[in-house]
């Protein structure tokens, strides 16, 4: 109930109290609410808002939302922008980091490379051998536990200058001079030889003297240790002399160890075994796996945001992991090289193994059948002095057109393996294997086995023996050689001959009897010899027992058997 000034119930107070509480849809017009507070006793609000812009609530209402959502979407708007660009910067970062990983992996190629192109050092016997230098006692001088004993021929008086020698002693012994410094002497020495007593047992109880025959023991045993090694290795030598192979192979693979030293990181084992029959080493090199080259070049940030590896060409990867591997080889054949100062060997030959898994069998990647002219060219040429990266050893510049990596192009690595006539895989990455070109089998190889070096040097051995001369191969592969040779009137073999020697296992036709005598006449020699490690056909049998054939000697796989155990002294297996 409201009450007017005059403290009377004012009705129409009530009615509008009551009508605005009724409904809020209801307006009231601005001369009446003044009204109603002027009879309240209170000051009118003042209206800031003429009637023609007043707003109703739904209208405010709808304003205010329209407000907010402009507003929201602003900062949406913005927030997504912030984040957009934050997963490009990660992105970005992320992007920089994978390259760099990348780059890391390719320097760590280019200094295996680098590394495994440095020289071998000579792993011979005389390099080998050790020498005994005595180390002193660390408690120091002598004097420390006594030293020697004093002894009275130190002490004694000397004898008087301008004295008679044939004075008599007794006249000597008379001398009041000389008993003075006879008795001092004697003092002297008394008092000396007291306190080394003295010493010597204070060295005893403080265990000094314990601690030098422990020492001197222990160099007595170093000494002894020097001299037994270098008897030993004396006794390697006088096998390796003798061209026995456990001796041979012993040598190889220390020699082949050494030389890995400068790629500990890298480990690349080769095993050696020697054929004595030939005298030849078969080294077989375990390579590396192909996942060390890098398949990658970097990263890059594409335009929608996403991070793309950028591969290497194939070409370029293959041609780096045949670098490697083909300094690896060079390394393995300049090792035995360098340590066959006696000349033992007539020839080596490496193959390159690469093993995909644990589980799967080698496959030969590379193959090298060197003689020893051949072996004294392997050696790599230097680094260029005059390139940034050889003070600094980094990775050198990448140059367009000539692979990523110049030192490998600089050193020439694998124009230098295939001057050697190796044989080497197209494609690595394809497992594409190639033929070896010798097998390091059993003990006794057959001809099968044997590289074409080795069977040349077998049947040059045989034939040189047999009485044979001024050897000359003419061609040679490796299915056999031709060659010439000449014999004196009192040799086995006198006269000029052409000799045709094959390893095959299939006979020998009348055909090539014939293309012999055709070789014969025109080298214009005596005789010819035709030598196969097989057989001869029934045809080339009769061909040869006919009067125009007489010149032509044949020699079949039984034959050339018998020659290598007379000659030689060494069987050859018939390979079946």
């Amino acid at each position: 109930m409201q009450y007017s000034p005059e403290g009377q119930p004012d009705g129409t107070a009530t009615t509008v109290t009551t009508a605005m509480t009724a409904t809020t849809a209801t307006v009231l017009q601005p001369g009446f609410l003044a009204a109603v507070f002027r009879d309240l006793g209170a000051d009118a609000p003042e209206q800031h808002v003429v009637p023609e812009q007043r707003l109703t609530d739904d209208e405010s209402a709808d304003s205010d939302s329209d407000s907010d959502r402009d507003s929201g979407r602003d900062k949406n708007e913005d927030t997504g922008a912030d984040a957009s660009a934050a997963a490009h910067g990660r992105a970005a970062a992320l992007t920089h980091h994978r390259t760099l990983t990348v780059q890391a992996e390719h320097e760590r190629l280019a200094d295996l490379l680098r590394r495994s192109a440095l020289p071998v050092s000579a792993m011979d016997f005389e390099s080998q051998l050790r020498s005994y230098e005595p180390r002193p006692y660390p408690a120091g001088e002598p004097e420390s536990t006594g030293g020697a004993e004093p002894r009275w021929t130190d002490y004694a008086p000397p004898q008087a200058p301008g004295a008679d020698p044939a004075e008599t002693p007794s006249r000597r012994l008379l001398d009041s001079g000389y008993q003075r410094e006879l008795a001092q002497a004697r003092l002297r020495h008394q008092r000396d030889l007291r306190a080394w007593r003295t010493r010597q047992t204070e060295a005893a109880d403080s265990g000094q003297v314990a601690a030098r025959e422990a020492h001197e023991q222990a160099e007595q045993a170093r000494a002894r240790a020097v001299r037994e090694y270098n008897e030993s290795l004396e006794e390697c030598r006088r096998a390796y002399r003798l061209a026995e192979p456990a001796a041979v192979e012993s040598l190889l693979e220390r020699a082949l160890a050494a030389a890995e030293g400068s790629t500990q990181d890298l480990p690349a084992p080769c095993r050696a075994v020697f054929r004595p029959l030939t005298r030849t080493a078969i080294l077989d090199l375990e390579l590396p796996p192909l996942a060390l080259v890098p398949s990658l070049a970097g990263y890059r940030l594409t335009t929608e945001g996403e991070i793309e590896p950028v591969p290497r060409p194939t070409a370029d990867r293959a041609s780096d992991y045949l670098r490697l591997a083909a300094r690896l080889a060079l390394r393995a054949l300049q090792a035995a090289d360098a340590v066959d100062t006696d000349e033992i060997l007539t020839g080596v030959v490496l193959n390159g193994w690469l093993r995909p898994t644990p589980e799967d069998e080698p496959v030969c990647l590379l193959s090298v059948d060197a003689d020893r002219d051949a072996l004294g060219r392997t050696r790599l040429l230097p680094p260029d002095p005059s390139h940034p990266s050889y003070a600094s050893h980094e990775a050198p510049p990448q140059v367009p057109g000539e692979g990523i990596y110049t030192d490998a192009e600089q050193d020439e690595a694998l124009v230098r393996l295939r001057e050697l006539a190796a044989v080497v895989t197209p494609d690595p990455y394809a497992l594409a294997g190639v033929e070896p070109s010798g097998i390091a089998g059993l003990t006794v190889p057959s001809a099968a086995d044997l590289s074409s070096n080795e069977f040349a040097h077998l049947v040059r051995e045989l034939l040189t023996r047999g009485g044979l001369a001024e050897w000359s191969v003419r061609l040679r592969g490796p299915a056999g050689l031709v060659a010439t040779g000449e014999g004196g009137p009192r040799s086995g073999l006198p006269g000029r001959w052409v000799v045709w020697a094959s390893r095959g296992a299939s006979p020998v036709e009348k055909e090539e009897l014939r293309t012999l005598v055709d070789a014969v006449r025109e080298e214009g020699a005596d005789r010819g010899l035709r030598l196969t490690c097989g057989r001869f056909a029934e045809a080339a049998l009769d061909l040869a027992g006919s009067a125009e054939y007489q010149q032509i000697h044949l020699v079949d796989g039984d034959g050339v058997r018998e020659l290598t155990s007379t000659h030689l002294g060494l069987p050859l297996s018939t390979g079946d």
